[in-house]
């Protein structure tokens, strides 16, 4: 029977739980974004110094891992998470730079209902990552991010099919289709956060 020993430094798990808030913090941001009537310009100045905060937070976890001996669990997996939780930090960094570099003024109304679900994604994924150190109860966070993740796939078809119904130029519709696409690969960073996630769990299990 393999024996596992499970170092008793909680630095790592504190380090997911600091990515993970900057995760809530970029979503809070991203909806004040395409919120109406809020200085745009201001908020993406907010977004790039959260982008760079999580930034941060990634090589506190790679160089922890990188010189540590015994680590909570498999070095590859805690490779992929950090790099899973930055992605999800990015893709929400890139809807908000699409926003003010494009301009837009006018959103479609269903891209409020992305919104809500990376917000939510980010509550959860902020609340599961102290769960690592026991593994207790995370099913119940993959399970629902799943959820979330299929809710945001209906939106983004629903966004797409009101883009492409002939009332909107070309331009425009190029315009948005880039933004939305940047939510709704947020929204895919974070279901594959929550598959890292399963995969450690089984692993530790």
């Amino acid at each position: 029977m393999r024996l596992k020993f499970r170092p008793v430094d909680a630095t790592f798990y504190e380090l997911f739980s600091e990515a993970a808030t900057h995760l809530v913090k970029g979503a809070d941001l991203l909806a004040q974004m395409l919120g109406e009537g809020n200085d745009r310009e201001a908020i993406a100045r907010q977004m790039r110094d959260a982008e760079h905060e999580a930034d941060e937070t990634t090589h506190a976890i790679i160089r922890r891992v990188n010189s540590t001996f015994v680590t909570p669990f498999d070095r590859e997996d805690i490779y992929a998470l950090a790099s899973g939780l930055d992605d999800v930090m990015d893709m929400m960094d890139e809807a908000v730079d699409l926003v003010l570099l494009y301009r837009v003024t006018n959103l479609p109304a269903e891209t409020s209902e992305q919104v809500e679900v990376l917000q939510r994604c980010a509550e959860l994924t902020a609340a599961a990552m102290p769960s690592l150190a026991t593994m207790a109860s995370l099913d119940e966070y993959w399970i629902e991010i799943n959820r979330l993740e299929n809710t945001g796939d209906k939106s983004y078809r629903r966004i797409l099919a009101s883009l492409f119904d002939g009332e909107l130029e070309a331009l425009e519709v190029l315009k948005l289709k880039d933004i939305v696409e940047s939510l709704e690969g947020a929204i895919d960073a974070f279901e594959r956060v929550a598959n890292i996630v399963e995969q450690i769990a089984v692993k530790e299990s």
